[in-house]
């Protein structure tokens, strides 16, 4: 009798260990996850380089790597399943009042025997840990899909693990079995595209392109497929391209993408300049303390002033491309237009001025 109050006491804490989530509000993301240390990473490699403690050639495959992981954070964060559905909250509360017991039960009943004895001490010293190092468990799924070769969810379980392990080449034929057996879809093309660019050692390849290429026909807005896309247009020296290829991703993408600094990063790489008005030491210090939402405002608000500025003072060209780069940055971009407008106007009576204007909005990519 002692032994089966045991089990519901068990029972009871495992239906209140999933109801407990379920009835607490849902709370925002911290920030402080892996995407702040990648963006981190990068600016200390472009530092590393200024001082001219590294070199290029190992600067550029640092970026590379990081950038790589960068990605997958920032789909792992887009990932996350959210429990604001109250339908869902109720399904899967009901599920664990009635579904844990019954299927606790229908296991146990037929397999489990609490009047069996004890094993011997022997025998238990032969029973594998409980925690297993990490190539052990690649090891027991690699050996399971060899016997299943068809298990489209083991594929997919197992490329990303063999990648970050480092082992692009079994991680590229891991890709390729989840799509054969999952099916096609925008983000196992990049992700494949990205291990065969690993396996290059960082190098787009024509078959990572091809990848990636089939990733935007399948989705447009591939983040990943677009930022190694712009890659391999600076690889190859079209550094215009590049430019204009992380200049529309900026234009789509919301202001709190997570990849928004490794893009801007790349970006000015490639010349495409400074993404925002200059901040002075002071300014820079003081924005390192402040929250996200704070940090947005102050820069709205130091582009909301050179727009005012700019109203009484038209000439400078410089500071039209700023502002209408800033807005495109920020994801506005009808503002953009709106700007642009705006400085043809104030410099028409100009002809160097306003020819400079144009050639500085061309290379920004707006039109009109």
């Amino acid at each position: 009798m002692t032994l089966w109050f045991v089990f519901m006491l068990m029972t009871a804490c495992a239906v209140f260990a999933v109801l407990w989530p379920l009835g607490r509000a849902a709370r925002p993301q911290r920030e402080g996850n892996e995407t702040t240390v990648y963006k981190d990473q990068l600016a200390e490699i472009e530092r590393d380089v200024s001082a001219g403690l590294i070199g290029t050639s190992e600067a550029e495959a640092a970026r590379v790597e990081i950038s790589r992981r960068l990605l997958a954070a920032a789909d792992a964060e887009r990932a996350l399943p959210s429990l604001a559905n109250t339908t869902l909250r109720r399904a899967v509360a009901v599920i664990a009042l009635v579904g844990l017991p019954l299927i606790a039960a229908a296991f146990y009943l037929p397999l489990g025997s609490p009047k069996l004895p004890d094993f011997p001490l022997s025998l238990r010293a032969q029973a594998p840990a409980a925690s297993q190092p990490l190539d052990n468990l690649v090891a027991q799924v690699e050996a399971h899909l060899e016997k299943n070769p068809t298990d489209g969810r083991g594929w997919n379980v197992l490329a990303p693990v063999l990648a970050k392990l480092g082992r692009f080449d079994d991680a590229v034929r891991a890709y390729r079995n989840s799509i054969t057996y999952n099916g096609d879809s925008s983000s196992r093309r990049a992700d494949l595209g990205e291990a065969i660019a690993a396996t290059a050692g960082g190098v787009v390849t024509s078959e990572a392109k091809a990848e990636f290429e089939r990733a935007i026909a399948l989705n447009a807005d591939e983040v990943k497929a677009s930022y190694f896309l712009g890659l391999a247009a600076e690889q190859d020296g079209r550094r215009d391209e590049a430019a204009s290829i992380w200049r529309a991703m900026l234009a789509k993408a919301p202001s709190t993408a997570p990849w928004r600094p490794l893009v801007l990063a790349a970006l000015a790489r490639v010349g495409g300049g400074p993404a925002a008005p200059a901040l002075s030491d002071d300014t820079i210090a003081a924005a390192k303390d402040m929250t996200e939402t704070d940090r947005s405002a102050m820069i709205r608000g130091m582009v909301d002033r050179l727009a005012s500025r700019l109203k009484q003072n038209g000439d400078d060209v410089e500071g039209w491309l700023r502002l209408v780069r800033a807005y495109m940055v920020m994801g506005d971009r009808d503002k953009a237009k709106g700007a642009s407008a705006d400085a043809r106007q104030a410099v028409a009576g100009d002809a160097e001025r306003l020819r400079a204007l144009n050639e500085g909005l061309k290379n920004l990519g707006v039109d009109g």
